[in-house]
């Protein structure tokens, strides 16, 4: 039969184990709280640059189209 003494130590061991672990699980609930928080904000800014990027996009779909002739209707310079 063990001894009332490496009972005591066991018990202690499993308590300063069990303190361990309440620990770690402190600092990783806190590190997924931290992430979900930057995800959360990340998704916001992607949906905002979403958003301006489609408004960019029709407005250059709007725009009129240019006087100047593209490079393939000008004619070559006279030294060609």
């Amino acid at each position: 039969m063990a001894s009332l003494t490496d009972t005591a130590e066991l018990v202690e061991d499993l308590q300063a184990r069990i303190e361990n672990l309440e620990t770690k699980i402190a600092f990783q609930d806190d590190t997924i709280e931290s992430l979900n928080d930057s995800i959360a904000q990340q998704q916001q800014q992607i949906a905002q640059m979403t958003f301006k990027m489609n408004h960019m996009v029709e407005r250059l779909k709007s725009m009129q189209p240019s006087n100047v002739a593209s490079q393939e209707e000008e004619t070559p310079p006279p030294h060609y």
